[in-house]
């Protein structure tokens, strides 16, 4: 089996692209059943936020797997092929696990060493675990992500300077109008990107801002904190000949602000210029607004290189933490190698419970004078003795199979204990609940669905050792 990432990020695709290509919160699970559903997927997790749309798997096989996934986003976003695979990036194996604890360390992002983007794995880990589209490989492989993102933070100093998208367009504020001190605000959308879009504006001095949102309470809880004043987003569009900065970041799938609005704005601001910082994806703002007079608007893409001066401080801790990503990549390999001997270990156990068992049986019936206290106490102890001999065998085969010769290691392992015929009935029961699992699916399928999903062999199940 094969661990895949196919997607496309800030750096292969403009935001006019990334923005077609976006999932909405209430649609990943439905997006990840029917990734589940692709050929060849045995695992899936899909990562979406406003600078990227990664979508991570285990395949059975690699041949034709990135044809599939293709198929999958052509289906699923109504796109033609030949419009988006010029953008996409494709990692295999050690690539595509070093990329995902790089995306989680914030080495990846626009802005190096951000947080945001730890918990937007996260989030979308939990999401695909709690819809069942994780696995063996993907419970581990991300569970060890995560936790080295937060080692990454923890242990280096890559974010103590603030450096973030939202602090990147305060600070493209503040190179055109110098401090805030005398600006008003108006900040479309009450999200978390919108918080800390709100905090850097105070802390910069910013005399008045005002939370506009869809839902009023929502943007009441947020301008309450900053002592803000909150309105929808209706009222809002009535303030734009109010304030100085117009920064947006909703999660709606169409404009907010069209140019019409804005032209009838300009009328009142005699003259006055405009300051606009679109940082949603897909873009809240009509790229057309950019033309009209006095307008100055900026999306999400110019914000690169805007913190400059803090970022060679990061990428100094991010080549520390490049190590770590090495040994952590090498610690999963360590890890996928103790799979393969997990069942040789539980079939020895399994041998070594069945002898224990007959020779209980023999002796007790040599000996039907014993009382039930004796037969406990008699059953203990051979358990233990059995429990004693296996021991030092099975912790050795677990330190050699991680070892360079390990799969040569673990073949005469199997052959000393004489394990053959019960990996063999293991492996037949796995391949009629592999059968089975697929004669569901193609039921499934025949229903409506997409295309069957293969199942992850009992092999690599986790064992209790």
């Amino acid at each position: 089996m094969h661990i895949v990432v196919v997607g496309l990020n800030y750096r292969t695709a403009p935001v006019e692209v990334r923005e077609r290509f976006t999932f909405a919160e209430k649609d990943l699970p439905e997006a990840l059943e029917q990734l589940q559903q692709t050929k060849g997927v045995l695992e899936g997790v899909i990562v979406a936020t406003c600078n990227r749309t990664e979508l991570y798997v285990v395949v059975d096989r690699l041949h034709m797997c990135g044809y599939f996934i293709r198929s999958f986003m052509e289906q699923w976003f109504q796109v033609p092929r030949e419009q988006f695979t010029q953008h996409l990036y494709i990692y295999e194996d050690e690539q595509a696990i070093n990329h995902l604890m790089r995306v989680t360390c914030g080495l990846d992002s626009m802005v190096i060493g951000e947080t945001q983007i730890l918990g937007q794995v996260k989030h979308a880990f939990l999401t695909a675990q709690a819809k069942r589209s994780t696995g063996t490989w993907f419970n581990m492989l991300f569970k060890q992500a995560v936790t080295l993102g937060k080692r990454a933070h923890s242990e280096t100093t890559i974010g103590e300077s603030a450096v973030s998208v939202s602090y990147a367009a305060v600070e493209l504020g503040k190179r055109i109008f110098g401090m805030f001190t005398d600006k008003k605000v108006l900040i479309l959308g009450a999200g978390k990107m919108s918080e800390l879009t709100v905090k850097h504006l105070y802390a910069g001095g910013a005399a008045e801002v005002v939370v506009a949102n869809r839902t009023l309470a929502r943007a009441q809880e947020l301008a309450s904190k900053f002592h803000g004043t909150p309105c929808t987003i209706e009222e809002g569009m009535a303030r734009l000949s109010d304030v100085d900065i117009v920064i947006s970041s909703t999660g709606a799938e169409g404009y907010v602000l069209d140019a019409d609005t804005v032209r009838e704005g300009m009328k009142r601001r005699q003259a006055r210029p405009l300051f606009m910082i679109d940082i949603a994806v897909p873009r809240d703002i009509d790229p057309a607004i950019g033309q009209l007079s006095n307008v100055f608007l900026y999306d999400i893409d110019d914000l690169e290189g805007i913190v400059e001066s803090n970022l060679e401080m990061r990428r100094t801790e991010a080549a520390k933490i490049e190590v770590m990503i090495e040994n952590e990549t090498e610690a999963f390999y360590q890890w996928l190698k103790t799979l393969g001997v997990r069942p040789v270990i539980r079939a020895l156990q399994e041998k070594g419970a069945a002898i224990h068992q007959e020779t209980l049986e023999s002796l007790f019936n040599k000996l039907p004078e014993l009382d039930e206290h004796q037969r406990k106490v008699i059953s203990r102890l051979t358990k233990s003795i059995v429990n004693q001999m296996s021991s030092d065998p099975i912790n050795r085969i677990k330190e050699m199979a991680v070892e360079k010769q390990g799969a040569e290691a673990l073949e005469m392992f199997t052959h000393i204990f004489a394990l053959e015929d019960r990996l063999e009935d293991a492996a037949e029961k796995v391949e009629q609940s592999h059968a089975s699992a697929t004669h569901k699916q193609v039921d499934r399928t025949q229903k409506g669905s997409g295309n069957t999903r293969g199942a992850l062999p009992a092999a690599f199940a986790p064992a209790n050792l």
